[in-house]
């Protein structure tokens, strides 16, 4: 288990190594582009090449991407959808170049469509993505925070997604997200509840299918389904929570990304470094 956070590309994605190394990372996540729209840089050769010799010179090996927060497959509007399918699949071809593992994203929202009708929608847009796709990098879906009829906010929704008739051959995997899974009502408060969401989530969904974590406290209650971000041990799942929550041994492989304010995110670092391993 590696401990790192989000860090930012300005400048170019070659600097994102520097700057999680000025934050004590041991991973990061990164955006390949801007979150919020536009056209993404060009990942030439030199760049790439650029980026590896800083991840050798900072002595960093890994790191994960997240897809653009603009991304609903819920949308009535078409330029939405197919723009959230085309970034999605521009993103693995970007990741495939960049030799990242993983990259996760948000799916949108039921609100425009209603349950039926954007489901089947999110199942035709994550195919259209995934179409003829033949890199290496693995799509993530994040769980999430349960607001605003939000897709993805359940295990067994989840389940549902990565395990579709239409998409199962893709080998979709999961990202966790403590804050998102507690607002959405799974209760990571101590280490009786952590042990039963972390068990109920390998029934339903399967551990094997776990391959990155978001470490974030809360900000909001238990069920209260906000995404609410809150620094380590400052918020309402607390640092009994996520102490017994990174030391459950059957996490222990899975790498942890923080996506708290930079204000006080390398003091979260530091806070997960001494929690790992104490129990």
């Amino acid at each position: 288990m590696k401990i790192g956070c989000h860090v930012s590309i300005a400048g170019g994605i070659q600097n994102a190594p520097k700057n999680a190394a000025d934050l004590d990372c041991e991973v990061f996540q990164v955006f390949t582009r801007s979150p919020r729209g536009g056209k993404a840089g060009e990942l030439t050769v030199e760049v790439i090449k650029e980026f590896w010799a800083e991840m050798k010179a900072w002595g960093i090996s890994e790191f994960v991407i997240h897809t653009p927060y603009y991304i609903n497959f819920g949308s009535k509007n078409n330029r939405i959808f197919y723009g959230s399918s085309s970034v999605i699949r521009e993103e693995l071809e970007r990741a495939t170049k960049l030799k990242c593992k993983y990259i996760m994203t948000h799916l949108g929202s039921y609100k425009d469509l209603g349950r039926k009708e954007g489901f089947e929608k999110l199942i035709s847009g994550l195919f259209k993505a995934l179409d003829g796709y033949t890199g290496s990098a693995q799509l993530l879906v994040e769980i999430s925070a349960g607001a605003g009829e939000v897709m993805g906010g359940s295990f067994e929704e989840i389940k549902k997604i990565i395990t579709h008739q239409k998409l199962k051959k893709y080998n979709l995997g999961v990202c966790f997200d403590t804050q998102h899974a507690f607002a959405s009502g799974y209760d990571l408060k101590t280490p009786a509840t952590v042990k039963k969401t972390i068990s109920d989530f390998d029934k339903v969904v399967g551990l094997k299918n776990l391959k990155v974590i978001h470490i974030n406290d809360s900000k909001v209650e238990l069920g209260e389904k906000k995404d609410r971000h809150e620094h380590i041990g400052v918020g309402k799942i607390g640092k009994d929570g996520i102490k017994a929550f990174i030391n459950d041994p059957r996490l222990k492989n899975i790498n942890l990304y923080l996506e708290t304010k930079h204000d006080l995110v390398k003091r979260d670092i530091k806070i997960l470094k001494d929690l790992r391993s104490k129990i």
